[in-house]
């Protein structure tokens, strides 16, 4: 792709009859970078993602990925990228193993590297105990691990990755942000979806607010203070002010006082 895109959006549109849940927004991914889609839940983050999956049809707009169409080269785009989906989407009715074997087995690779790599995997995620266990019967973190997993399993140039680390406990979260630091230092790149601000501020290279479908918001933590006019803000004041809900915020935050105030009084 030309300057180093992996994704490229433009004027990007998805309408549900009166509902704009994708409003016209435009960004860019780059290689080896992380960026994330941040935005609160339905501001319209999942839906942009099946657009680029080719899971959804745009109303308008135009999508590349690593240079095809998700609208007539979704074959080609799902060969070359990994996907992890905000509820697991994977065959419940087969073990960890079985799964991973089926993915070298559809993507053609080597069936001993990948059981070595996906071992590998599983035991730094601490999941090695369920390897043989049917995915139906384990925890909802559990088949998060497994999900991701089965995401990276074949060196993705992109990683789609939709509120990835749902469910998991803090080590994993920290071990998952690793593997996702070596993807891009190999070259690699993330299109990382979360509503949670901290993911966000640790996590991505560059950030792109989205409420109600519209972008408000894209940059570095630094340009989007600069956008906001919060320097030296945290991303959460940031993110409030370019989703104009800083004011009702405070204003919520006045009147809980004001009633805790009362009560107190009254003790």
């Amino acid at each position: 792709m030309s300057n180093g895109r992996i994704i490229a959006v433009r004027n990007l549109k998805k309408h549900f009859e009166n509902v704009k849940a994708v409003d016209g927004i435009s960004f860019n991914v780059n290689a080896g970078e992380v960026f994330g889609l941040l935005g609160p839940n339905g501001a319209g983050k999942t839906t942009t993602i099946k657009l680029l999956l080719g899971l959804l049809e745009p109303n308008e707009g135009e999508m590349e990925i690593l240079g095809y169409d998700p609208e007539r080269e979704e074959v080609q785009i799902k060969q070359k990228i990994g996907y992890v989906a905000e509820e697991p989407l994977i065959f419940k009715s087969l073990t960890p193993k079985d799964l991973f074997n089926f993915i070298a087995s559809v993507r053609e690779l080597d069936e001993s590297i990948v059981e070595e790599r996906a071992q590998e995997y599983m035991e730094s995620l601490e999941a090695m105990e369920y390897y043989n266990q049917m995915i139906a019967t384990l925890s909802h973190g559990n088949k998060q691990k497994v999900q991701i997993i089965s995401a990276i399993l074949h060196d993705p140039r992109l990683l789609i990755l939709d509120e990835p680390l749902s469910g998991l406990d803090a080590k994993s979260v920290k071990v998952v942000k690793e593997i996702l630091d070596l993807h891009t230092e190999n070259g690699g790149s993330v299109l990382f979806s979360t509503h949670i601000m901290e993911i966000a501020e640790e996590l991505c290279d560059r950030i792109a607010i989205i409420n109600k479908g519209r972008l408000v918001g894209i940059g570095t933590i630094e340009e989007l203070r600069q956008q906001s006019d919060k320097l030296g803000a945290s991303l959460e004041e940031v993110f409030l002010r370019l989703t104009e809900q800083d004011t009702s915020v405070n204003e919520i935050v006045s009147k809980l006082r004001e009633s805790f105030k009362k009560k107190k009084e009254l003790i």
